[in-house]
């Protein structure tokens, strides 16, 4: 079993820039389906360094008593199925034999609207800091981010203390207050840098133009240099997209996934007031019956007559069980995942709305 209070021995992670192309391509074929895969690399000066990667098999969802499975869950928890497993270490084993980095450093997702904390996510990445001597990630590629033109591309590793709390499986009031345990502290995210190798980089510095043959004349002055038809445009090139009013598609779509995940969360705070108002009656009751039980053993006592056990209520009465904060924990950081992107999003739309404000409102022209 792993170590979970030891320090984790890396604290950025290196992409290469032909596995940032694999996640994009594979997430994008699967959409809107989750792509899942494994991660190969290693550790190196601090830096984990993902060098390839590859995707898990896909599968069908079986029959189970008259049910089959969604292929969504079936993909989502694909990182620690058995097969796949199986199928990680012989494809691992291939990429030895041809001398490729063939060390198992995690796993890689994809998700839609920064969608991916939930319970899937928390039991695969568990699955892979559980191993002894780990150093594993978890890369989250965000297709509809990404579309935009920015790949979206986070790395994430669970805290020390979530994965104390989750192998002890206790997830209950007095549990948290003790540990201290906040939904900040599920999730630990690392940096992540893209890399190019040397060969690559001349490859891209030689794909715009052609080198020129001939010797360059030295511009006489600076309007010639100016007027050149290689020049490119500057950075502040006019661009009247910008000028659009129309809210963000995304900032809508994220605001109703803000919604539903506050929903859940009020749904869970509900489950728990009933079991609190459960357990204050049934306790309600057990000190009636004590009550009762010692009023019966000091009329016995007077008499002379045996006492009665005072300790029988456990069997007579039933105490509910206290539900799982878990899933209140993971909304919780959904919602905080939710509420950063709506504040992205809401940095521009803000500004414009400010700027025609005396159009929009004509009374305060």
């Amino acid at each position: 079993m792993a170590d979970f209070t030891k320090e984790v021995t890396f604290k950025s992670v290196q992409i290469d820039a032909l596995v940032a192309i694999k996640l994009a391509t594979a997430s994008g074929k699967s959409f809107p389906s989750v792509a899942t895969g494994s991660l190969v690399g290693m550790e190196k000066n601090g830096i984990l360094e993902i060098t390839n990667s590859f995707p898990f098999p896909e599968t069908a969802a079986a029959a189970n008593d008259g049910q089959s499975d969604s292929a969504s869950n079936l993909a989502a928890s694909a990182p620690r199925a058995k097969h796949n497993v199986a199928y990680s270490n012989e494809m691992i084993k291939f990429l030895r034999e041809v001398n490729v980095d063939a060390n198992n450093v995690g796993w890689y997702t994809s998700t839609s609207m920064g969608n991916f904390v939930n319970l899937q996510t928390i039991e695969n990445q568990y699955f892979y800091q559980n191993a002894p001597d780990e150093k594993t990630v978890a890369l989250v590629y965000d297709v509809s981010r990404s579309s935009e033109g920015a790949m979206n591309l986070r790395a994430y590793r669970l805290s020390p203390a979530f994965m104390t709390a989750y192998k002890e499986g206790k997830f209950t009031t007095e549990s948290l207050q003790k540990s201290g345990l906040r939904y900040s502290d599920i999730l630990l995210e690392l940096p992540v840098t893209i890399r190019n190798s040397h060969l690559l980089t001349s490859l891209l510095h030689q794909l715009p133009t052609q080198a020129p043959k001939e010797e360059l004349a030295f511009p006489p002055n600076l309007s010639a240099l100016l007027q050149d038809k290689n020049t490119p445009q500057p950075p502040l090139y006019p661009n009247y997209d910008s000028l659009d009013l129309s809210i963000d598609p995304f900032l809508e779509k994220t605001c109703d996934l803000l919604l539903e995940s506050i929903e859940n969360h009020h749904t869970e705070l509900n489950n728990y007031q009933y079991y609190q108002r459960s357990l204050a009656r049934e306790q309600t009751k057990i000190t009636a019956w004590q009550q009762k039980r010692k009023a019966e053993n000091s009329a016995r006592s007077a008499s002379k007559q045996p006492l009665l056990p005072e300790d029988e209520w456990q069997r007579l009465f039933k105490l509910p069980q206290e539900p799982s904060r878990l899933e209140t924990l993971l909304n919780s950081r959904q919602v905080e995942q939710y509420s950063r992107q709506v504040d992205g999003f809401t940095a521009g739309v803000t500004s414009k709305m400010f700027a025609v404000k005396s159009n929009l409102l004509p009374g305060d022209a």
